[in-house]
């Protein structure tokens, strides 16, 4: 290789690295997976209305937020800043996070025995704005009364997408899944690092 590029590519990566990566996200899940990654990264969540838009599609929606956090943070921050946004759609209708008992066994009920989709948006700002858009098919077993009861029970519904965590206590409900696994836990890795790809980064620059 020539010395000047060799010299060139050096500094390119050491300036990558002492460059923030900012998660604009509370989610757990989400911090836990870059964690898997061994990635460092500042978690700095970001305060925005989540109201959904009168005709608003799902990805529309987890798109648009997944932007507005983003892009929120990036204003009072310096550094590459990643934002996301997930939501269960069941029968073309949207569900958040349960804010009760009540509407997790809701929502568990309505997912028992059938298909729903999860959608997460994923947006990345660097020198410009990226976004993508992830769906992941994903199908319940029939859940019984007892079973939705004891799940309740344990909390785990409660700050998740269609009242129910995959990576936990809900994966004994999941028959089968069709698309990204990550996803449906609230970041989908393969399309973050295309983000980061299209940016002319990688997020092999924050490891270590």
């Amino acid at each position: 290789m020539d010395q000047r590029k060799g010299d060139e590519r050096r500094q390119s990566v050491e300036a990558r690295t002492e460059t923030n990566l900012i998660l604009a996200s509370a989610s757990p899940r989400r911090a836990e997976l870059l964690r898997q990654l061994g990635l460092r990264f500042q978690v700095q969540p970001a305060d925005i209305d989540e109201t959904i838009g009168k005709n608003e599609s799902p990805d529309d929606y987890v798109r648009r937020l997944a932007v507005e956090k983003a892009e929120a943070i990036s204003l009072v921050s310096e550094g590459v800043v990643l934002g996301a946004d997930t939501v269960v759609v069941h029968r073309n209708q949207i569900l958040g996070k349960p804010h009760n008992p009540q509407g997790a066994r809701e929502m568990l009920h309505a997912l028992s025995g059938s298909w729903h989709e999860v959608y997460t948006g994923t947006a990345l700002v660097t020198d410009a704005t990226r976004s993508s858009v992830t769906r992941t098919k994903v199908k319940f077993k029939a859940i019984s009364d007892r079973e939705v009861e004891r799940y309740i029970e344990t909390e785990e519904p409660f700050d998740k997408a269609g009242a129910y965590g995959i990576q936990g206590i809900g994966s004994l409900f999941v028959e089968r899944i069709e698309g990204s696994y990550s996803n449906v836990m609230g970041l989908p890795l393969y399309e973050t690092e295309a983000l980061f790809l299209e940016s002319g980064d990688s997020v092999w620059a924050w490891r270590g």
